[in-house]
């Protein structure tokens, strides 16, 4: 079983991700190549062990259950039997990386992609031995959400996705394993199917921003948090499903390019809260305010769901 795993890059998930695996007993290594990057993983690391604590997701033996953090990425991958690439999602960004790795690391050392969406036979172009590389897609925020897709590339070998598979299952994690590797995968795919309706309804004029953050969150979200969307086809009926979408999928959104609202908004630098200003506008305290409130609602949908008090 892997004991050992090294995490190349520590943006938004890095730092979860962290937090996850050392909670599971595993020595870490979090590498990134800016001081910043880390000082910023490591004033985060506490708020990810609360949050841990709060899912009742029981401390490693003593001893056991590290996190180290290193800008020198020979050392980084000293000894890595898991390196998790968890930089920005550009193709030519992590084949510099996984060429500057290459040498670093044994032959079987499994190199894992936390890449969004871009096929991991892409990525296995760029690593000698691509049968040791596989995706393993986390979901934001990584040490609260317990799904990890595991998408195997053409060249992927199985015991690499059996391996990742049983690591995400030792944890105490939900290993979803994809039988092709699509684009996007298949948790983006079905969210950016979403995104881009409700993009497309209220650059029509049809319901305001609020109003349907109100209608997802507290309609199909709320169902869909507790019932698949499988189930709910058996639940709602074949027959219901066939009569509303031989007429409602000719008029659904299918546009291929970017909507004109998002480029819109790019171009007036709204990237959203990065930038204080989206959809929404947002301060220092709000954003302090709403991920503090993200992380309690997460929290607590994950123990009913689990069937926890």
């Amino acid at each position: 079983m892997i004991q050992r795993v090294t995490i190349l890059g520590l943006g938004t998930m890095g730092p979860g991700m962290a937090a996850r695996l050392a909670r599971g007993g595993l020595q870490v290594v979090a590498y990134d190549v800016a001081a910043a990057a880390i000082d910023r993983a490591r004033s985060m690391m506490g708020a990810a062990e609360a949050v841990l604590d709060n899912l009742g997701v029981a401390p490693p033996a003593e001893g056991a259950g590290t996190v180290r953090f290193t800008d020198d990425l020979a050392d980084a991958v000293s000894g890595a039997e898991l390196v998790i690439e968890n930089v920005p999602e550009n193709i030519a960004i992590k084949a510099d990386v996984y060429r500057a790795i290459d040498d670093l690391i044994a032959p079987t050392t499994i190199v894992a992609s936390d890449t969004s969406g871009i096929p991991i036979t892409k990525l296995q172009a760029h690593i000698s031995n691509p049968g040791r590389m596989v995706g393993m897609h986390w979901s934001n925020p990584p040490h609260i959400i317990p799904m990890i897709e595991v998408i195997g590339g053409e060249q992927t070998a199985p015991e690499t996705v059996d391996a990742i598979r049983q690591l995400i299952r030792s944890l105490g994690l939900l290993p979803v394993v994809l039988k092709k590797d699509v684009p996007g995968f298949v948790e983006n795919r079905v969210l950016y199917a979403l995104l881009r309706e409700v993009v497309d309804l209220v650059e029509r004029g049809v319901i305001e921003p609020e109003d349907i953050d109100t209608c997802v969150s507290w309609g199909v979200g709320y169902k869909l948090a507790v019932i698949g969307p499988m189930a709910l086809l058996d639940m709602a009926g074949m027959d219901i499903y066939h009569s509303v979408s031989s007429f409602l999928n000719a008029d659904l959104a299918d546009r291929k390019d970017v909507a004109p609202l998002v480029e819109k908004q790019m171009a007036a630098g709204r990237l959203g809260i990065k930038s204080g200003e989206g959809l929404y506008s947002y301060t220092p305290e709000r954003i302090a305010e709403l991920q503090r409130e993200r992380a309690r609602k997460l929290v607590a949908i994950r123990r009913i769901l689990e069937g926890s008090d």
